[in-house]
């Protein structure tokens, strides 16, 4: 198999020679060098511009069968008369359908990663392997939500580390505090702890859920995490909207990364996260979109925009830099899921990124590429996406798009009768 060869392609304001070999980034040398390379398909980037991809840490994938329902409703309204009794219709084939247009959606947008927490999860998995990306497939305990039987199946099925790939890691998802209880919580620490997951949760999304937990247990959220043993885990909670300066220490000394969802907040008026506390405190920071019945879209390149807005709410001198915004929607997402060898152009690294079309016009003037990439670009410049070396989009195109949107339309019309 042939080594492709990026060439000429603009990286750190020059231009590069690109080599990946397999699925890693081998070399990048600059043109100037003319360094020669054997058995390589060669491909003319002097017009584009090499990024890393986006790693979207937290996201609800076949829920894009959603998008546009029940709109305008606060969280826990829109949970309990809306998105759960839907939920309830749901079988293998509707979430490989929802799946495939998620995939679809986030590979057009330059996503190639994502930690995925919903249901039937073998059906995403096989979507994900087919259409090439990567993914941390989440088994979603909430066992106010399952039969006994069927959770139990779901510890079995992590217990025996079903279907995992080099592409496709398994975390355990106990959905949120208020949809288990402390005895299932515990047990998905148990578990996390025994094997060797990521434990992944939604925490502190809201006033109520915060209100719900300060009035049962006597503490907030985050310290039910503590007394639950969650950070003696690899543990990455999503949201993360209402922390307090006691909640931020705690979090931070455990090591834990916070997923911030700012679209996704901002439409269910859940709040504004406080980002510049989470950063001053040492917390890692990733993103990620949520569903797209709550965004309404996977596309990653808002939600850095968005999170670089909200950062100023609270920033006074302190904002964040262009490029550590640009970790949090690539690298940092990345290692919140154990790919510590992803999100950088970088040699060794797994040969994970994007090409931008210098001549889209959100890119001129050329001032600044991260700039433009984060503030004044949107997905239209992407020309091209490579995932483990390989593209899964060329030339704005991925194999079967239109047939994937068509059965997605049928399959939504079928699901509301």
């Amino acid at each position: 198999m042939k080594s492709l060869l990026l060439k000429s392609v603009f990286h750190n304001n020059e231009k590069y020679d690109v080599l990946i070999k397999g699925n890693r980034f081998e070399k990048i040398v600059k043109s100037e060098q003319k360094i020669s390379f054997e058995n390589v398909e060669e491909i003319d980037c002097s017009d584009f511009a090499i990024m890393p991809a986006f790693y979207n840490a937290h996201c609800h994938s076949a829920m894009t069968l959603f998008r546009g329902y029940a709109d305008d409703k606060p969280l826990h309204e829109w949970l309990t008369k809306y998105i759960w009794p839907i939920e309830a219709k749901l079988n293998d084939r509707i979430v490989e359908v929802g799946s495939r247009l998620a995939v679809l959606e986030m590979i057009k947008s330059g996503t190639v990663f994502f930690s995925d927490m919903y249901y039937f999860r073998e059906a995403t998995m096989k979507v994900v392997e087919e259409m090439g990306i990567r993914a941390t497939i989440g088994i979603t305990i909430a066992d106010m939500l399952t039969p006994p039987d069927l959770l139990e199946e779901h510890f079995n099925f992590l217990k025996a580390h079903t279907g995992e790939s080099e592409r496709v890691k398994l975390s355990v998802m106990p959905h949120a505090i208020y949809t288990n209880s402390e005895a299932t919580f515990r047990r998905s620490v148990e578990i996390a702890k025994s094997e060797n997951y990521v434990l992944h949760t939604h925490l502190s999304e809201t006033e109520k859920e915060v209100q719900d937990c300060l009035n049962e247990y006597h503490c907030s959220p985050v310290e039910l995490m503590e007394k639950y043993g969650a950070f003696d885990t690899d543990f990455v909670a999503a949201h993360c909207v209402h922390f307090t300066e006691s909640d931020r220490k705690l979090f931070a000394d455990a090591g834990a990364t916070a997923v911030i969802n700012p679209c996704s907040n901002l439409k269910l008026q859940s709040g504004i996260p406080d980002v510049i506390g989470m950063r001053k405190a040492k917390i890692p920071i990733a993103l990620g979109t949520d569903g797209a019945s709550s965004n309404n879209n996977l596309d990653m390149q808002e939600e850095m925009k968005m999170f670089a807005l909200i950062s100023n709410v609270y920033s006074g001198t302190n904002s964040i830099s262009q490029q550590e915004i640009l970790e949090t929607a690539t690298v940092c997402g990345a290692r919140a899921f154990g790919w510590n060898d992803a999100g950088r152009i970088e040699e060794g690294f797994l040969a994970d990124c994007i090409l931008l079309d210098m001549k889209n016009e959100r890119l001129c003037p050329n001032n600044s590429i991260v700039s433009n990439w984060i503030y004044g670009a949107n997905s239209t410049a992407i020309d091209s996406v490579i995932c483990n070396g390989k593209f899964v989009m060329r030339n704005r195109h991925v194999d079967g798009e239109e047939d994937i949107v068509k059965e997605a339309e049928l399959c939504v019309k079928r699901l509301m009768k």
